[in-house]
């Protein structure tokens, strides 16, 4: 299966796989901002989710970019389960938007961990977004190769941006 996905689309696709897995959840974006979504009859910070699924047992690593903005952070800081539960690193080279689900399913498209991406803005404010999610297991296994090999910091001891990196991965440079 693969299947394209557009603009409002993530929100509801993205949101319910995230809340599907049981597993393994690897989220690779370049940006990192405050993220709403709707949970029940409520607005519930996306951490929060990612905290009931800590709770849960879900190995959860997220990649990214750059420090998040303030609001973000001020959130992160309501979830303690998340400052030991969550494993993050930061390349400031990630420019790609990747999801990956239990292992088995892959988002690869242009959304970022933001509320104009993947929350809950009005479609008048959202931005437009394309990708495809699919289980495919050529793609998923090349999706889960260069997250890994990003996590485990492969390219860290040649990359030209070590003067910017301020979370060198994996070995001593």
């Amino acid at each position: 299966m693969i299947r394209y996905i557009q603009n409002e689309q993530h929100y509801k696709l993205l949101v319910n796989e995230v809340s599907k897995v049981r597993h393994t959840l690897w989220i690779g974006t370049a940006d990192l901002k405050d993220l709403h979504i709707r949970q029940g009859n409520s607005v519930v910070p996306f951490l929060s989710i990612l905290e009931q699924k800590i709770r849960q047992k879900v190995s959860i690593r997220l990649l990214h970019a750059k420090e998040p903005g303030e609001n973000f952070r001020n959130d992160f800081d309501k979830y303690p389960l998340l400052w030991k539960g969550l494993e993050r690193s930061i390349c400031p080279r990630i420019h790609f938007k990747i999801l990956i689900f239990d292992l088995q399913l892959v988002y690869i498209g242009s959304a970022n961990l933001t509320g104009a991406a993947l929350g809950m803005k009005s479609e008048r404010n959202r931005n437009f977004e394309a990708g495809i999610i699919t289980n495919e297991q050529e793609l998923v296994d090349n999706a889960i190769t260069q997250f890994d090999e990003i996590w485990i910091g492969k390219y860290c001891k040649e990359c030209g941006r070590k003067n910017v990196c301020k979370d060198r991965i994996g070995i001593e440079l």
